[in-house]
């Protein structure tokens, strides 16, 4: 269930259910009811404040407290707005529920042991104001669990960003399928656990609304992950080629190289300037290395169609050589992707990239900034890190991979995947490098890039969380088997 849906595309789910003849009612009974039993299998019985918004999410909270009343929880009800105003289903659980409905006020959960948040869900778009920010603040204070319905008020649904101010869970209750505000930095910070529930929208409902927003999880790309057959050899799993910069930077081509090769790739090459020839062979076994000094030589070296794969930019220095360099590799027809340096070569002339990458010739291309460099050469996209990360993909013809704790890969073609298992232990010098020679690699063996990319940000952070704390960047290619290994 890697889908995740946007407030609009889960408003639609929640029609189309309607529409096949499952009443919202039950849609609502089975959400309240599995916020309900979500709370009972996880605390202790305590004192609870519901918090009940006017709307469906409301209505979510009036059927938890109902469920929780009759288990022999102590629930105490408190509404934003009056009943009378209450509408359609959530008027409706309201009537079923044979409690007290309080009127909410700043003091609403003192006193409480838990509070189930349901005042406004995802679906919020303007910052939070009045009481419900006096209670988030109160609950902030007195360190009061909270178990949020759907999402956290005070988040956006589809961007996670913090509207004024929003409730910290513990856990957060969700229903079909995430939205992405519920992994995107803020949302991260603010659910907790994020438990998903069936509520009894069909599977059939994402064949009618075609989502094309993913959680990164194997099973978005393990169909196409290249493994290894009988009677493979090594140029049949392809051969990347690693670009090095100048003496005192070739750590980081070693790094990205290093990866590649642990990632799959039958061969690997780098292609090392003459004058830091000498430091980089002395630091590699497996990985070859070879003098290529100009452009035109590395046109010649990439000549060898079985070169099939390019990384530049990690050390390789920023200015017109790395730039030509990168156009040079461009009209090789190898993939290529494109980290550190070489992205900030292009400042200045970032449209000079983006036609070299639709050129002819080119072979499919992914870039690989983080947000300083993300900001350098989309200088006047805004928006959320998702909107941010698909309107870079489609402007520079090229996958995008926009890091961070909360790294988004986009395609041109409108397709996004926000990751969710980065550790803290990741940032770290050098991390960045590792990750470009992972998705080299597998590249190298063909895989698709948009899939290549999903699954080297994937396994780099399963690499991460394998080795914890105590981490640095020539960890991470040693742990690649072990995920490996894991993994199938």
């Amino acid at each position: 269930m890697h889908e995740l849906l946007t407030v609009d595309e889960m408003s639609r789910a929640d029609r189309w259910a309607i529409a096949q003849g499952t009443p919202g009612l039950t849609l609502m009974e089975n959400a309240g009811r599995a916020v309900a039993e979500a709370v009972t299998a996880r605390f202790k019985r305590a004192s609870v404040a519901v918090l009940c918004g006017p709307g469906n999410n409301g209505g979510d909270g009036f059927v938890a407290a109902r469920h929780l009343s009759e288990a022999g929880w102590s629930v105490t009800l408190y509404l934003l707005g009056e009943r009378e105003k209450l509408t359609g289903d959530a008027a409706e659980m309201a009537r079923r529920w044979n409690g007290a409905i309080h009127p909410m006020t700043g003091d609403a959960v003192r006193g409480a042991g838990l509070i189930i948040d349901a005042i406004f869900g995802a679906g919020l778009s303007r910052p939070v104001e009045g009481v419900p920010a006096e209670l988030i603040q109160a609950a902030a204070r007195a360190g009061t669990p909270v178990v949020a319905v759907d999402m956290p008020s005070g988040l956006h649904g589809d961007t996670g960003e913090v509207l004024g101010a929003a409730f910290k869970a513990v856990l957060t209750v969700t229903f079909f399928r995430a939205k992405p505000g519920h992994y995107l930095l803020g949302g991260r910070r603010h659910c907790g656990e994020l438990l998903l529930r069936d509520i009894g929208i069909g599977e059939e409902a994402l064949g009618e609304l075609l989502p094309h927003t993913y959680e990164n999880c194997p099973s978005l790309w393990l169909g196409g992950f290249p493994r290894p057959e009988f009677g493979d050899h090594k140029y049949t799993r392809g051969h990347g080629v690693v670009v090095s910069g100048g003496m005192s930077t070739t750590g980081a081509a070693r790094l990205g190289a290093r990866a590649a090769l642990r990632a799959g790739a039958g061969l690997v090459t780098l292609a090392s300037p003459s004058s830091a020839l000498m430091v980089n062979a002395s630091q590699l076994t497996a990985v070859m290395v070879r003098a290529v000094n100009t452009p035109d030589e590395l046109t010649a070296f990439l000549e060898d169609k079985r070169r099939n794969a390019v990384l530049i930019g990690p050390g390789a220095g920023i200015g017109g050589p790395t730039r030509e360099k990168v156009l040079a590799i461009l009209l090789s027809g190898a993939a290529v992707v494109l980290d550190a340096d070489a992205l900030t070569s292009f400042e200045e002339v970032p449209r000079d990239l983006f036609v070299a990458i639709e050129g002819y010739f080119a072979g499919p291309a992914v870039l690989t900034p983080h947000e300083g460099e993300f900001k350098r050469l989309f200088k006047d996209i805004e928006g959320s890190k998702l909107e941010r990360a698909r309107a870079a993909a489609r402007r520079a013809g090229a996958i995008v991979v926009l890091k961070g704790p909360d790294t988004v890969i986009a395609a041109p073609d409108g397709r996004a995947a926000i990751n969710t298992n980065a550790s803290p232990e990741l940032a770290t010098a050098g991390s960045g490098d590792v990750l470009a020679g992972i998705i080299t690699g597998l590249l190298a063996q063909s895989m698709a890039p948009f899939e290549a990319a999903c699954a080297a940000v994937w396994l780099h952070g399963e690499a991460g969380r394998a080795f914890g704390p105590g981490l640095i960047a020539e960890d991470l290619p040693e742990m690649l088997p072990v995920v490996l290994r894991d993994l199938f």
